[in-house]
């Protein structure tokens, strides 16, 4: 008797193999590359809340002021593919009931243009194709991928320099879970604006050079883990002026507790957040645990068929002349 070794063994053994080799490559190799910042974005977040603002019209700070900041971010894709970066467009209003609606940009209360460039893989900052500002850190219009829980560097471009945030725990936003970070900005000179000596407590000067200072009342962010996409947003911004030297507040240019994320925005940031997370879940977790699950059941049944083969009566060689008549 002899065994014969069946083609479904082979088969199995074959299938089972090719999908225990396949589970790690997805796993190790597909998903870090698929973990990158994309290059044709179009995004835009509204940060909606209330506080005092300077009312250029009526030469002096008026209070309690719906106020709308929009934040939108456009990737361009040929800066970005000639440089293998992520470049980015970033356009930021500050807007009163008064300035809204705009059709112009330039017409907002605030206007502040700017171009973010990031490497794709670690999103830290890369200094090329123009870039403005001149930004350092970890973390700016979203975290790295794989959010782990400590501080991080997050540049604050009002500062024009990094803050510390915290990690604070888990938070869900719209039934979604995220990682909670916080961090305030004490009261900092950031530049110096040439304004009438009257709005700085000095009448008797016609123009100073006042300075401006910033703080951030508290800075909250809720960030998707797996992606680093931010789904919730809150800042608590006051920029004032001073008298050259002084040191007490002369005039509030803006200040509020609270601008966060309007309502249309948080839900946006999640569906999008829900959907990366899940491609990257399927292609670094769901599929190649799947697939070394499957890869081992079907080596080890192939396996198990290769060794015990398949038995029957042997054949008879008509070659041999002892069969011969």
């Amino acid at each position: 008797m002899r065994r014969k070794v069946s083609p479904l063994s082979l088969i199995l053994l074959g299938l089972g193999t090719f999908l225990l080799v396949l589970a790690p490559m997805l796993a190790w190799y597909v998903e870090p590359r698929a973990a990158v910042n994309p290059i044709d974005i179009d995004t835009t977040a509204v940060y909606t809340g209330t506080g005092s603002v300077f009312d250029v019209d009526e030469a002096k700070t008026v209070t309690d002021r719906r106020i709308t900041v929009t934040q939108q971010v456009r990737g361009d894709v040929a800066d970005s593919e000639r440089s293998g970066k992520a470049v980015w467009d970033v356009t930021t209003t500050v807007d009163t009931d008064k300035s809204l609606p705009a059709a112009d940009p330039h017409d907002a209360l605030e206007f502040v243009p700017g171009r973010w460039v990031t490497d794709r893989r670690t999103n830290a900052p890369a200094h090329c194709c123009k870039e403005h500002p001149y930004f350092e850190g970890e973390a700016y219009l979203k975290f790295p991928f794989d959010v782990q829980k400590r501080a991080y560097r997050w540049w604050d471009n009002s500062l024009g320099a990094t803050v510390t945030l915290h990690y604070r725990g888990a938070k869900k936003i719209r039934g979604y879970e995220g990682y909670r970070f916080t961090g305030t900005v004490p009261a900092t000179r950031t530049g110096t604006r040439q304004v009438p000596g009257a709005l700085v407590g000095e009448p008797e000067r016609s123009q100073v050079l006042a300075e401006e200072w910033y703080a951030n009342h508290l800075i909250e962010l809720v960030v998707d883990q797996r992606t680093g996409r931010v789904i919730y947003a809150q800042v608590g911004p006051r920029r004032t002026l001073r008298a050259p030297g002084g040191t007490k507040d002369a005039a509030v240019l803006l200040d509020s507790r609270k601008l966060a994320f309007d309502t249309a925005t948080q839900k946006d940031q999640v569906k999008q957040a829900k959907s990366e997370s899940g491609q990257l879940r399927m292609v670094g977790q769901t599929v190649p645990i799947g697939a070394g699950v499957l890869g081992f059941v079907l080596a080890a049944v192939g396996a198990v068929l290769v060794v015990r083969g398949r038995s029957g009566p042997d054949t008879p060689d008509s070659s041999d002349p002892s069969l011969t008549m």
